[in-house]
């Protein structure tokens, strides 16, 4: 079935410094390219050196101009985003775009952070979170737009709100679709609370849909040595046209990031049905996420797990 053009229209983002997590490969890659073209100054947090590096190759093969370079970062590891945090506040540069794009995905077996957190939780959510807070100062000093990468997943489960580390009946994807309502519950109370003490930070959602992503491959780091069985699906209804590709799974997220105007407290995704693939357009927040009680609990509880000051104050 031959597909429809799918693309989204980035303006100029000359003088623009953006730190893009997860930007070393799949949508990623997609991402942090097509912001390379733009003219951005970006910026890639990576765990793997040699992904960042082949990363980089890539880029700069499309794009030889791009402004491009690489930082050392383990979202699982509070240690390593305090790290990142101090260098780049070190650098003093304002940050105008953050997109916490990175994520792990259904481990095999239940396994935790270096801090003890399970390892979804500790890494989709408290990983960025905790990035974000040792940034704001430079996000404040550049008006940022946040975008945080949800899922699909998060439109299920629930907040295992008496367990958040699934210590007591570990379920490998209801702890994955907790990281991804706690990251947007925890984006829109950013967007509130930015709203409300005059930071200039607006945060938006947004979700990929399903598409053939690196997401549920083979990853030896996390113990799956082989992709999910879904995949090949997933690869099949990708050309059959019904989901979506690497390249449209990225433009949600772009779309995001880049739209001019007040974004703040959106949400997008694919517009086709189940929201599984298609255009990516402005959509409705999921029921998970519609909770401001939620959100503030959210916020609170991160402040305390990660003990970074979740303020520019």
């Amino acid at each position: 079935m031959a597909r429809r053009p799918i693309d989204v229209t980035i303006p100029d983002f000359t003088g623009t410094r953006v730190v893009l997590t997860g930007g070393s490969d799949g949508m990623g890659l997609i991402i942090a390219t097509r912001l390379a073209a733009a003219g951005a100054e970006l910026i890639l947090p990576v765990r793997n050196h040699r992904k960042g590096e082949a990363a980089l190759t890539a880029i700069r093969e499309r794009e030889p101009k791009a402004r491009v370079s690489l930082r050392s970062l383990d979202l699982s590891s509070l240690e390593s985003t305090a790290a990142l945090g101090e260098a780049l506040r070190q650098e003093g540069d304002p940050i105008h775009v953050f997109i916490g794009n990175a994520g792990v995905m259904n481990p095999p077996e239940r396994q935790t952070t270096v801090d003890g957190f399970e390892l979804q939780f500790g890494t989709n959510h408290l990983g960025h979170a905790a990035l974000i807070g040792h940034l704001l100062p430079l996000l404040r000093a550049g008006n940022a737009r946040v975008t945080l990468q949800l899922s699909i997943a998060a439109n299920q489960g629930a907040v295992n709100w008496d367990d958040l580390n699934w210590e007591r009946a570990y379920n490998s994807m209801g702890a994955y679709s907790q990281s991804k309502i706690a990251y947007g519950l925890f984006g829109l109370e950013l967007d509130r609370r930015s709203r409300a003490y005059g930071w200039g930070i607006s945060a938006n959602l947004a979700h990929p849909g399903i598409a053939p992503t690196n997401l549920l491959a083979a990853r030896p780091e996390i113990g799956r040595t082989e992709a999910v069985p879904a995949r090949r699906v997933i690869t099949a209804l990708s050309r059959l046209g019904i989901t979506g590709t690497v390249t449209s799974a990225g433009l949600p997220a772009l779309m995001a990031a880049t739209t001019p105007g007040d974004q703040g407290g959106k949400f997008f995704g694919p517009n086709g049905v189940g929201g599984v693939g298609g255009r990516p357009t402005e959509q409705k927040l999921y029921s998970r996420l519609r909770s401001p009680e939620d959100a503030r609990r959210m916020w609170d509880l991160t402040q305390q797990l990660t003990q970074v000051p979740l303020s520019t104050t």
